[in-house]
């Protein structure tokens, strides 16, 4: 087969093409066959007219490049997370994932940018919209006390 260069979108669009198709999640632990990659591949494909017999000629080379490209975060930001992470129970759907978005008033133009972008987008969203954690009172005496025995030492007091 002739050369070719095509150029694939890891996006919100091509996961929700790929599970309209195969009426699953994508964004499982659960492996994937090669048909099922291959199609992803397909979905992800956003130049015109490409013979379908191309991701067939596929080199493990490529395949690692295309790999390495999904799982890149494709963004500066990076969240770190307090205590032990708390895995969710929920699946990860595209559908799902467009709720976020509406939840969010994230625009939907945002659908093509890069799917891991998206979700720190989504992430950060979340992070930014819960409502601070009430301290305890020791907390809040604590403070005060440290407060107060700046104030002392700065203004030369005993209180």
């Amino acid at each position: 087969m002739k050369e070719r260069t095509i150029t694939l979108e890891h996006s919100l669009v091509s996961l929700s093409k790929w599970e309209s198709k195969w009426c699953k999640p994508f964004l499982s632990n659960a492996d994937k066959t090669d048909e099922e990659l291959f199609d992803y591949f397909r979905c992800m494909t956003i130049t015109q007219n490409v013979d379908p017999n191309i991701y067939y000629c596929l080199t493990r080379q490529n395949i690692q490049e295309i790999t390495d490209y999904m799982n890149s975060p494709h963004t500066a930001t990076t969240i770190k997370s307090r205590g032990p992470a708390r895995r969710s129970r929920e699946q990860v759907t595209a559908e799902l994932i467009y709720y976020w978005m509406v939840a969010f008033r994230i625009p939907f133009e945002c659908q093509k940018w890069h799917l891991n972008r998206l979700m720190t987008l989504i992430r950060i969203c979340e992070i930014k919209s819960q409502k601070p954690k009430k301290r305890s009172q020791r907390d809040v005496l604590n403070e005060y006390v440290a407060i107060n025995e700046a104030n002392k030492a700065k203004f030369n007091t005993k209180g």
